[in-house]
């Protein structure tokens, strides 16, 4: 889901203008700064790792394609079993279990140090609480959000400068259950870590769990990317490319909003002049 939250601009100097204000522009819309560059660098660096890893990842488990509870992997009752896939969404590409698992292992440590980056900003800039963790009144909204969704309409008017209440939902469990999922069930698969912290194997239900969690939570992070870009590109691609890029995002005239036959109200008095 794409970020649609900005922050407030900070107070400039003493006679200075702010170049974080936010600025007019015809027809009614106003340019306004959505991230700032702490957020869309550990973005785009969390784009790439979460590629490689991905690809990476399925190229280990190709290695033995089949999944298990437990401790035990034999090929009589895989819970759940890969199919064949194709060499264009591997890294590298072919089989190649040894250099998967070092393409794997240096952006997972990338993902890793570049994660903890983005935590210690949105902690020390209390971003998180506002940005992400829902109020009560907004947790009472949730059947009308669902609604929105479900009409595939979206806000592009001044209620886009915050989150509805799915959206931090959303945010709050990756950040907060399925990243730290992804990262503990790969842990306890490393036999370096099991030397010194085999609890995790333990608490992880054995080996072939811990790998089945791994794989469940890779699936959960492909499905956020699947709807987050589908989002990006409904509620406005360019608009939504360039504010991670730049940090300035269009906001639309009130009333607007991405969706079928929702788009922005006319006024009652506005001509038919371009």
């Amino acid at each position: 889901m794409t970020e649609i939250a900005a922050d407030p601009p900070p107070e400039g100097a003493q006679g200075r203008p702010d170049r974080r204000a936010d600025r007019p522009l015809p027809g009614g819309r106003t340019d306004t700064y959505r991230h700032p560059a702490p957020v869309r660098i550990s973005h785009w660096l969390n784009a790439v790792a979460v590629v490689v890893l991905i690809m990476s990842g399925l190229n280990i488990l190709l290695a033995h394609p089949h999944l298990y509870w437990g401790v035990r992997s034999t090929f009589a009752d895989p819970w759940v079993s890969l199919p064949p896939l194709p060499n264009w969404l591997l890294i590298p590409q072919g089989r190649s279990l040894a250099e998967a698992r070092n393409y794997h292992f240096l952006f997972a440590w990338i993902f890793v140090a570049n994660g903890l980056v983005y935590l210690a900003h949105g902690l020390l800039t209390r971003r998180f609480g506002r940005r992400i963790w829902p109020t009560g009144t907004e947790l009472r909204g949730f059947g009308a959000s669902v609604a929105e969704h479900a009409r595939f309409h979206f806000p592009t008017d001044d209620h886009a400068r915050a989150y509805n209440v799915i959206q931090k939902l959303t945010y709050a469990a990756m950040i907060l259950i399925v990243l730290p999922m992804m990262l503990i069930t790969g842990l306890s698969m490393s036999p370096g870590f099991n030397a010194i912290g085999g609890v995790l194997l333990e608490i992880m239900g054995g080996r072939q769990s811990a790998r089945t969690l791994h794989f469940i939570s890779a699936g959960l992070i492909v499905g956020f990317i699947i709807v987050h870009v589908g989002l990006v590109i409904w509620t406005g691609l360019f608009n939504n490319m360039r504010s991670m890029i730049t940090g300035w995002f269009v906001i639309q005239p009130p009333g607007s909003a991405a969706g079928p036959k929702l788009g922005r109200r006319r006024p009652a008095d506005e001509g038919d002049a371009p």
